[in-house]
């Protein structure tokens, strides 16, 4: 049950949030999906739809393709259009509904449901890799800013430069000779 995936590949970016699914939710909490789901589905009304979502399956289906699969795991995936419904096949079971996505918010709620030490410290760990992925974007961010107050100062040293090379041409070249007069008595 145990993950071998890092937390940060688990959280995924759907409808411009950034989300953990509930299969690696639960399995960094080390309960079967389906417990977790259920647990869910009973305190419902701790969860609105800014903490909790089901994917639609075309989100489902994108997201699928992301994810490397070895053969040795690989399920066959058939889809129920009529009920709306991912159905994986196998030998092994699997899921039977689509899976749903748990913001940070979500994910601080979802501690509560679970008491055991083990969903204490991985909700701590998770909501911790949350700040620091936004602490990455917000760094990010600054970055991309100076760089761009530091290229309009380029332009503007650019602009700067040209005008003072076009005033010190004339003064660079060399001065044109104009022939002297020669000294003394000219006959002519």
């Amino acid at each position: 049950m145990k993950s071998n995936k890092p937390i940060e590949a688990c959280i995924v970016n759907v409808r411009g949030q950034k989300v953990i699914l509930d299969a690696d939710l639960a399995q960094l909490y080390e309960v079967p999906t389906k417990v977790f789901n259920q647990a869910l589905k009973r305190h419902a009304n701790r969860f609105p739809r800014d903490f909790l979502f089901e994917l639609t399956l075309k989100e489902w289906s994108n997201l699928r393709s992301q994810f490397v699969t070895s053969s040795s795991n690989a399920t066959q995936h058939t889809v129920d259009e009529t009920n709306a419904k991912c159905m994986v096949g196998g030998s092994h079971g699997g899921r039977r509904t689509l899976p749903h996505a748990l913001t940070e918010h979500g994910v601080i709620m979802a501690a509560t449901l679970l008491n055991s030490q083990r969903a204490v410290s991985m909700s701590i760990f998770v909501v911790r890799a949350f700040i620091q992925m936004r602490e990455q974007l917000a760094a990010n961010a600054s970055i991309l800013a100076r760089l761009a107050e530091i290229d309009r100062d380029l332009l503007g040293h650019d602009a700067a430069l040209r005008a003072i090379w076009t005033k010190l041409q004339p003064l660079l070249a060399p001065p044109l000779v104009t022939p002297k007069p020669k000294i003394g008595f000219n006959r002519q």
